[in-house]
């Protein structure tokens, strides 16, 4: 039974008056399960996706152990630390340690690419009492001694599979050799890949297991539909799509951070205001990003699978995914990004014949096949001739013989039984010879069965 309170699970003053400052008066599932376990000093493994309220599951008890036993602070020494896999989550994760803690007194930093990073050692000379970091950056730091990890009693692997994912495995390992091996672990994840569960084998001890069934409730508030359409199908689409004003405040998610940069400048060309983020872009230009699509100034924020966990951002009207994932799992936090805070919300998908296995394996996982609307609008369609019509033939196709030079379709064919003469270099029936290359009867091809040498050593 989950408990009704802040109050009944324990927490000290100091942090029940901070959240009653932001107004929180009822835990979640994962809250009320995780806090009393993490209190008590025991490791943990959570399961559960983005939006469960599990960083103030681990946010809160660390708060409270920090606060309840101060120490010294060492230089470029963490008390703890919190690991995660993008700047993103880092800097929401520094704003609830800044909520939660305001009463503390506590030192916290964040370390993360994108920005400086003479101001963040500079940040830990003195040591801080919670370090959030990511991987890679803070492994720079460990490896330039700017950072020292030694005393650290407590540490939070977060978003662990999605870590996996981007490929800081080895990063992640080699700075979990850098802690003491007596400390509290927490390991949170959405889903449970093999790889994620030999790192949580390793790392924890003896774990309470707390798991929070998926928010199929939630997927079931989001209307889900796919359009079938081709690779310039799609950018028609889209550009239809986004006439209606009813799609207010939409991301589009695109698989490439090219595709995102390239597919945002289309969309702005049509006079719709729309900002690109993705891993390749400074901390600074994705901050920009993300404020610009928060307050409104821009109305398509268009993003790699980088915001599709992690990032809160309200009333989002609509999720559409110009590419679909590749991994099932993907898709539910995409269209998370929708029907937040019990409302409703719209999610589609554009499939081309490529991700037709894609859509299987989504529909398979949500249990319910998504609404085919068709392959596109009128307005997708409206300048291709013929489209949609019985043996049409589609636009930039050829008709037999189209194109080919004058001689090629008018010269006179060879009597029957004739034999070639030599090799038939450069020939039209050649399988390598490109359209429009030199065949026999024509210039610069052969003289009386033999290569024109001229023409030959010119090319070479």
């Amino acid at each position: 039974m989950t408990t009704s309170t802040f109050s009944a699970l324990g927490l000290s003053e100091s942090v029940q008056r901070a959240l009653s400052d932001a107004n929180y008066q009822t835990p979640t599932p994962i809250q009320a399960q995780a806090i009393p376990a993490l209190l008590d000093g025991k490791d943990l493994l959570g399961l559960a996706q983005t939006g469960t309220g599990k960083t103030a599951a681990f946010v809160l008890p660390l708060l409270q152990h920090l606060g309840a036993d101060r120490r010294h602070l060492m230089p470029r020494g963490a008390r703890a630390l919190i690991l995660v896999p993008t700047r993103e989550l880092a800097n929401q994760i520094s704003d609830s340690v800044k909520m939660y803690g305001r009463h503390s007194g506590l030192r916290h930093t964040v370390v993360m690419g994108g920005v400086s990073q003479r101001v963040q050692a500079k940040a830990m000379q003195r040591g801080v009492d919670l370090l959030i970091a990511t991987p890679g950056r803070l492994l720079d730091l460990v490896e330039q001694r700017r950072v020292d990890l030694r005393r650290a009693q407590h540490l939070v692997l977060d978003e662990a599979d999605r870590m996996l994912d981007m490929g800081f495995i080895r990063d992640v390992r080699k700075i979990i050799d850098q802690l003491p091996e007596t400390r509290q672990s927490m390991l949170f994840s959405a889903t449970m890949p093999r790889d994620v569960a030999r790192l949580a084998s390793d790392i924890l001890t003896d774990p309470v297991r707390v798991q929070i069934a998926a928010k199929s409730i939630a997927v079931d508030r989001i209307d889900q539909c796919v359009y079938h359409a081709d690779g310039r199908g799609k950018r028609k689409l889209l550009t239809a799509l986004l006439e209606d004003s009813a799609l207010a405040s939409v991301i589009v998610f695109t698989r490439t951070k090219r595709g995102a940069d390239r597919l945002s400048k289309q969309i702005a060309a049509t006079g719709v205001q729309s900002v690109a983020i993705h891993g390749d872009k400074t901390q600074g230009a994705r901050e920009k990003a993300l404020d610009s699509f928060r307050k409104g100034r821009s109305r398509v924020l268009v993003a790699t699978d980088i915001v599709s966990r992690g990032i809160d951002v309200d009333d989002v009207s609509h999720v559409i995914n110009y590419d679909l994932p590749r991994d099932a799992e993907s898709y539910v936090h995409r269209i998370g990004r929708t029907a937040r805070a019990g409302a409703s919300g719209v999610a589609i998908s554009f499939c081309d014949p490529s991700e037709r296995d894609y859509l299987r394996d989504i529909e398979r996982l949500i249990k319910r096949s998504l609404t085919v609307v068709g392959d596109a609008p009128q307005a997708a369609n409206q300048d291709r001739p013929g489209a949609g019509k019985p043996g049409a033939r589609k636009q930039g196709t050829r008709k037999p013989g189209a194109g080919k030079p004058w001689r090629a379709k008018h010269k006179k064919s060879k009597p029957k039984g004739s034999k070639p003469q030599g090799r038939k270099h450069g020939s039209a029936q050649s399988p390598s010879a490109g359209a429009g290359q030199p065949g026999a009867n024509q210039p610069g091809g052969k003289r009386n069965g033999r290569p024109n040498r001229r023409r030959r050593r010119r090319a070479a």
